[in-house]
């Protein structure tokens, strides 16, 4: 029997994990559509990505076919996110004694609301009685640690991105090319943001930070490329370049023309930073990174201050500045950051991935 791995949307960074699991272990994935915060409106075409899929995928028509999984399936993995899908897909494969297994990001429980209060004892259950556990590193694994007993069932699964993409050679033609069509000076420093443009991502610090180390260095441009909320405040910014979300094949050139990138996250009653694609993705490019420490990368040990990045206080927009200012007038500095950054991926790699689905698999019995 195949294995299902039950999620909402195919996310490009995640295609490439998911082939290597169908090609593994005979995993397939089932999607139930978009609708969670962090997928943004414009990636709505589940029916392409379906249709594009490399590997095994279809769509799963909400929580009563969920219920139906363990008729078809010798185990199932979902992950925290979901809404009705996650209980539905457990409860349907404990009524056939399928395997379950959890996959888990969050590394902070949210607090606040309704919502919360409801949905909180059943993910600790589920933390307890899942078959195994696979988490986006080991700050996860120690926040569902409180619940679970002992460590041999928890995998780290390490986030990762298709480094042959990311770090691909980029010639200096490239970013020429692509500072004069934005605009942006030939010689400038550049401080690059990718993401949303939501409060949680700490835009507003960002913007605080900004107005120090540009009032230092005229020169200097701030380019963030996404949308969200927060984009008028960025458009009417000095020293600010707005771009439109762009897809992941235009980011390599981008991260090799920026000087620094940063991931200014903050926490939220609801909301922390599960890991932070954007600093492996800068890696590979060997451009250093600055994220606070509400950023998953850093709690789950990629970036590391002073180390593979530099990191600051979540919300703390003095210090932000002068991380970002000590990266911008310090070339040797960026190097040995960006180099060693980029040497931590080694740990990072889709097949690392796919090593430890595989792993949790055999430890619930399933292979």
């Amino acid at each position: 029997m195949a294995i299902a791995l039950v999620t909402n949307v195919i996310t490009p960074y995640r295609a490439p994990l998911y082939a290597l699991l169908a090609e593994r272990y005979g995993v397939e994935v089932l999607c139930f559509g978009a609708g969670q915060s962090y997928v943004p409106e414009w990636f709505g075409d589940l029916d392409a990505q379906l249709a594009a899929a490399p590997f095994p995928a279809r769509l799963i028509d909400g929580p009563r076919a969920a219920l139906r999984l363990g008729e078809r399936y010798a185990a199932a993995i979902a992950p925290v996110a979901g809404g009705a899908m996650l209980p539905a897909t457990y409860a349907g494969m404990r009524l056939r004694r399928r395997r379950f297994l959890l996959w888990a990001s969050v590394w902070a429980d949210p607090r606040g609301g309704a919502k919360s209060a409801l949905a909180l004892p059943l993910l600790h259950h589920l933390y307890r009685r899942a078959d195994a556990v696979l988490t986006y590193g080991p700050h996860v694994s120690r926040h569902v640690a409180r619940w679970r007993r002992g460590a041999g069932d928890l995998f780290v699964a390490p986030q990762s991105v298709d480094g042959a993409l990311f770090g691909r050679p980029v010639a200096a033609a490239e970013t020429a090319a692509w500072r004069a069509a934005h605009d942006l000076p030939v010689d400038a420093p550049l401080v690059l943001y990718v993401g949303r443009l939501v409060p949680e991502k700490g835009i507003a610090t960002l913007l605080d930070a900004w107005r120090a180390v540009h009032a230092a260095r005229p020169q200097a441009r701030l380019v963030a490329i996404g949308d969200g909320e927060l984009a008028p405040a960025l458009r009417q910014a000095d020293g600010v370049a707005l771009l439109p979300p762009v897809g992941a094949e235009a980011l390599p050139v981008a991260y090799a023309a920026a000087t620094a990138v940063t991931l200014p996250s903050i926490p939220t009653p609801r909301f922390r930073e599960p890991w932070g694609l954007v600093c492996n993705e800068a890696l590979h490019q060997a451009t250093p990174v600055v994220a606070s420490d509400a950023v998953g990368a850093v709690a789950g040990g990629l970036v590391r201050d002073g180390e593979t990045g530099l990191v600051v206080p979540a919300g703390d927009a003095a210090a932000l500045a002068t991380a970002l200012g000590r990266l911008l007038d310090d070339e040797r500095l960026r190097r040995r950051l960006g180099e060693a950054g980029r040497a931590a991926l080694a740990g990072h790699t889709h097949a690392r991935q796919a090593d430890a689905f595989g792993d949790a698999l055999r430890a619930a019995g399933v292979i």
